[in-house]
């Protein structure tokens, strides 16, 4: 087994966080309470043909694997954005997989291009109010018209809707009372956001507030038929095309989250004098900063094999979810230290780690819960029962 990143891996890592940490974290700190989006940060990944890292090479992409992907987001994670960072663009990474993989060709070269170069935003639409993890229960339906659909129904927590052109959205064409199984019946299609037939409204939250979340309302879109992705009612098939990479790359954003909040925490420890020593010499604040880094690195290793799993076309559900609640328990865990160890001081802003710990919070519940993780392997992993 080899486990060092190849010359060019290496350097894609040092490149991306060279340009990542030209943003400081007081940058990060003013676009979070202004709510106001990076695109300084977005445009300049976007100049650096960053965005596209994924894509394939005639779209105008890097052509390169999830691993690469994971490597340049976890170091934008720990440059101090966060998710603030990483949520301007893993979308475009893991949530045009599904086109990649099942678009037609028209709309591969209407879409991918575009994205690759950042001139195109694309939010992905799947969770809804009363449906939440179980997505056989979305409501959202697409109903067959002339020459297309007409799409009537809710979207919740849509990370990007509002700086967003298209949404991947899917949507039910067959009832689920008229299927034979639950997840037949759902189609994916790429949609415009039309704001004559699509509404939207910002969730308030606690954390990455640079970056809006959204409920959308979807009042009688029409789609064209052409917007589809593949074929009708496999769309559900289609989007678990996209759970693996997704939960990959969220894994390696909460590693770089724990690590920028353990960096903080350390420099802190050294330099905060008490009773005429650094506090980093006492045991009762070094040994849990050591018992982070430790989770840290044992996470990594975690993620890495997910990623390398998946860019050698090897079953990976395993791999991918483990990494996932290994590595956000991990980051979470530092995030929180990283507080604890600067005290009261911990509690204010101009440190930055509060920023940390809020951000990291989000990665234990999105894009799946640790609980269902845990469902997930207690089932699919050790043969029990299935509970839900």
């Amino acid at each position: 087994m080899h486990f060092e990143l190849t010359a060019d891996q290496a350097d894609l890592r040092a490149g991306a966080r060279e340009l990542a940490r030209s943003f400081s974290d007081d940058y990060w700190a003013e676009c979070d309470a202004a709510g106001r989006f990076p695109w300084e940060f977005y445009n300049a990944f976007a100049e650096g043909g960053w965005l596209g890292i994924a894509i394939p090479e005639q779209y105008g992409g890097g052509g390169l694997g999830i691993l690469e992907a994971a490597l340049l987001l976890e170091e934008v994670a720990a440059s101090g954005a966060g998710m603030n960072g990483c949520s301007t663009m893993h979308l475009t990474i893991f949530g045009l997989n599904t086109i990649v993989k099942h678009g037609s060709e028209q709309l591969r070269q209407e879409v991918l291009p575009a994205a690759a170069n950042g001139s195109l935003h694309v939010c992905f639409g799947v969770t809804e109010p009363d449906a939440g993890t179980d997505t056989t229960r979305i409501s959202t339906f697409a109903e067959r018209v002339d020459g297309g659909y007409r799409v009537n129904g809710r979207k919740v927590w849509i990370t990007k809707a509002g700086d967003s052109q298209k949404m991947v959205l899917i949507a039910r064409t067959t009832r689920r009372e008229e299927v034979e199984r639950p997840t037949d019946g759902m189609s994916l299609f790429l949609i415009d956001i039309d704001p004559e037939h699509v509404h939207l409204s910002p969730i308030p939250k606690l954390g990455r507030n640079a970056v809006s979340s959204y409920e959308v309302v979807i009042d009688d879109l029409f789609v064209p038929e052409s917007a589809r992705v593949g074929e009708e009612g496999q769309g559900f098939r289609y989007l678990l095309d996209g759970l693996n990479p997704e939960r990959i790359l969220l894994a390696h954003e909460a590693l770089g989250i724990g690590r920028a909040a353990l960096d903080r925490a350390v420099r802190y420890a050294k330099e905060r004098v008490v009773f005429d020593r650094p506090i980093g010499q006492n045991q009762g604040v070094a040994f849990p900063l050591a018992e982070a880094a430790t989770r840290l690195d044992a996470a990594e290793l975690m993620a890495r094999n997910a990623a390398w799993r998946y860019d050698q076309g090897l079953s990976c559900g395993r791999e991918a979810n483990m990494a996932k609640w290994l590595c956000a328990d991990a980051g979470f865990a530092a995030a929180d230290q990283a507080i604890q160890t600067h005290g009261g001081m911990g509690y204010a802003r101009e440190y930055h780690v509060e920023r940390y710990f809020r951000e990291s919070r989000i990665l234990r519940l999105a894009p799946v819960s640790q609980e269902m993780v845990l469902n997930y392997v207690s089932t699919h992993v050790l043969g029990l029962p299935k509970s839900y």
